[in-house]
């Protein structure tokens, strides 16, 4: 791995993108950061440098964030996630993502149709949580983390229909995904996937990855909660957008 300007000029965006969405704006888009990196470094690479530096960046937002979480919503997506890692983990070097990239990238750009349509017709229906929906979404969320760092829409599409207030939902996606990323980091250990070369990256990185951080959590404390909608169904669609171009190329 070679950590010229070329990888400079792609890394800091891409670690900027990560850490201002994790900490304002549900990670929606911080997902976006593994495949900027992949234009200059192998895959497994790309993934090995982001995880620290999105652990990092989790750790950074856990105390402005602290207890302001939907519990019962936490507890069973940070449960399917367990799930969804392990079958990750199983299948990482033998199955290929494409088919499920498409699945969810195709159901994110739906969910923010169908949320503008709502809108439109105002509508005040939400859906109620449900335990074994918010289990599967965490499975599906913890795979789908495990291989692309996307864990970011369906954990966005199962608390935004819910329509709980921003700070509760940002509280909920930094501590579900700060449990996910830890369940990560034991098995990309043992998978190869951590390097000497992308740890080194790693502490040249750090600095721009927690004020990345705190610029999400600034960002979040002055947004109004429409307009802090308005960008998250953004980045959702984005992220949903880029989901289903990899997966169909």
């Amino acid at each position: 791995m070679e950590m010229d300007l070329a990888f400079f000029a792609l890394a800091v965006p891409a670690v900027m993108i990560a850490g201002i969405s994790k900490g304002g704006f549900g990670s929606g888009a911080a997902f976006v950061a593994t495949p900027i990196l992949a234009l200059k470094l192998e895959p497994e690479q790309a993934l090995g440098l982001m995880l620290p530096l999105l652990m990092l960046i989790d750790v950074a937002n856990l105390k402005p964030y602290w207890r302001k979480w939907d519990w019962p919503n936490s507890r069973a997506l940070m449960w399917g996630a367990l799930i969804g890692v392990i079958v990750a983990v199983v299948f990482y070097q033998i199955t290929s993502a494409d088919v499920l990239r498409v699945l969810i990238g195709s159901i994110s750009v739906l969910f923010v149709i169908y949320q503008l349509a709502k809108t439109r017709l105002k509508s005040d229906r939400h859906v109620p949580f449900r335990p074994k929906v918010g289990v599967f979404t965490g499975a599906v969320a913890g795979f789908t983390s495990f291989v692309s760092h996307a864990g970011g829409p369906p954990v966005a599409m199962h608390l935004l229909s819910q329509k709980i207030d921003k700070t509760t939902y940002q509280a909920t996606t930094v501590l579900v995904f700060w449990v996910i990323n830890i369940f990560k980091a034991v098995p990309y250990a043992f998978l190869g996937i951590f390097t000497a070369e992308t740890l080194y990256a790693n502490l040249l990185l750090a600095p721009v990855a927690v004020a990345a951080a705190f610029v999400g959590v600034w960002a979040h404390r002055i947004v109004p909660e429409w307009l802090f909608f308005g960008i998250t169904y953004a980045l959702l669609l984005g992220a949903g957008g880029k989901l289903l171009l990899d997966g169909l190329t």
